[in-house]
């Protein structure tokens, strides 16, 4: 860990290893293997989530490593940051099937999910927390 107690990004690479193998060997083999029928088509928008929460991962850890806040990001927020990367972009691929997305929608979403990211993290610097000391 660094000062700030962020954990570094190297304490993430067996779960981005572990996502993206299933997340993108599983769309592989479905895309090259089934029908676009029901079951199929929810399992694709799973792995795409999946998939892009492996992506996001290392990324995400890595932006939280460099730039430290106060209070320092755990674990749980790292990954919880990652899985809106996986959400936001099964959720872009399922409007895209839908044939309603478009550049203002993509950005609205990505502001949306900022915004709740960022009221989340606040809740968090506002929780007190007992140091033990007494």
């Amino acid at each position: 860990m660094n000062k700030a107690g962020t954990p570094s990004p190297f304490a993430f690479l067996p779960t981005t290893a572990l996502l993206l193998v299933f997340g993108w060997g599983g769309l592989g083999l479905l895309v090259t293997s089934t029908q676009p029928n029901l079951i199929p088509r929810w399992l694709f928008f799973f792995l795409i989530a999946i998939a892009f929460t492996g992506l996001g991962l290392p990324v995400v850890s890595f932006i939280n490593y460099r730039f430290p806040s106060d209070p320092p990001a755990r674990v749980n927020a790292i990954v919880r940051q990652g899985l809106w990367v996986g959400v936001y972009a099964a959720t872009l691929a399922w409007l895209q099937f839908g044939r309603v997305l478009n550049p203002a929608l993509v950005i609205f979403l990505a502001l949306a999910f900022f915004a709740i990211e960022w009221f989340l993290r606040l809740r968090e610097r506002s929780q007190w927390r007992h140091s033990g000391d007494i």
